[in-house]
């Protein structure tokens, strides 16, 4: 029994911790945001990894996540022949939920698992000493750049997102099962408001903040050479997960039922 409660204890006092170092180097990467210099070029090659490439991979899992979707309401519809609300469906699904969520995940397993083993790697092999040593900032040299990115890339690819996953609903509607192009389209932009696509949004802007922070506190603590990068970077994509849904169940409890 002692046991049991030692580790409870222990488990506990090491989850307090973990959210201090990310509140921690949250607060600080805000402060050096705004310090100059300002090296913009670094924030672009940022961005342009993180969003530019990471565009394909997006959009063709968003086109799938709009065709599966369309099927599987199609086959619940078509029993109560309401196969014209499936636009609707679709459009809300998409742009209130699984536009942000999803596309938040492939960020957290691409992007930020690559931020953590570069950082991880730094770290082992003494570089971010070296920072250090010649008098800059490793927060604001390494981290604000990706904070950054993060953060404004991830709407911006979950607008992308939207757009695919309805076009992928399109196709199965109009071509498979005979409902008419203009009536799909009216229908969609009949069921969204102006509510459901910035609930969307500020979502995406609280799980870039996420991946960022958790990938580069996980690499910048990285400890024991190549088998430490890796174990960081396994945490930092369980942790980043973890994050996101608990923040999207948190954020929809609060947009949709606590202030409606």
């Amino acid at each position: 029994m002692v046991t049991i409660v030692q580790n409870l204890g222990a488990g506990f006092v090491y989850y307090i911790n973990y959210v201090g170092a990310l509140t921690k180097l949250f607060f600080q990467t805000l402060y050096w945001m705004f310090v100059p210099p300002f090296k913009w070029e670094r924030t672009y090659q940022q961005a342009r990894r993180i969003g530019l490439e990471s565009l394909p991979i997006v959009l063709l899992v968003s086109l799938f996540i709009g065709i599966i979707l369309a099927l599987q309401t199609a086959y619940q519809m078509q029993k109560l022949s309401s196969e014209i609300y499936i636009a609707n469906i679709i459009a809300l699904s998409l742009v209130r939920e699984l536009g942000p969520v999803i596309t938040g995940l492939i960020l957290a397993g691409r992007c930020g698992a690559a931020v953590t083993a570069e950082l991880g790697t730094m770290k082992v092999t003494e570089q971010i000493d070296a920072l250090e040593t010649l008098a800059t900032n490793p927060v604001k040299y390494l981290v604000v750049p990706r904070f950054l990115a993060f953060t404004f890339m991830l709407p911006v690819l979950t607008l992308y997102a939207n757009l695919v996953g309805i076009i992928g609903g399109y196709l199965i509607c109009v071509y498979r099962l005979g409902i008419r192009s203009n009536m799909y389209i009216h229908m969609t932009f009949d069921a969204l408001q102006i509510k459901d696509l910035a609930t969307g949004l500020i979502k995406t802007l609280v799980f870039g903040i996420i991946i960022a922070m958790v990938g580069c506190l996980e690499g910048m603590r990285t400890e024991g050479g190549a088998e430490g990068v890796g174990k960081a970077t396994t945490v930092s994509v369980v942790t980043s997960f973890i994050l996101i849904i608990a923040a999207d169940c948190i954020f929809t409890a609060l947009f949709y039922f606590i202030f409606p």
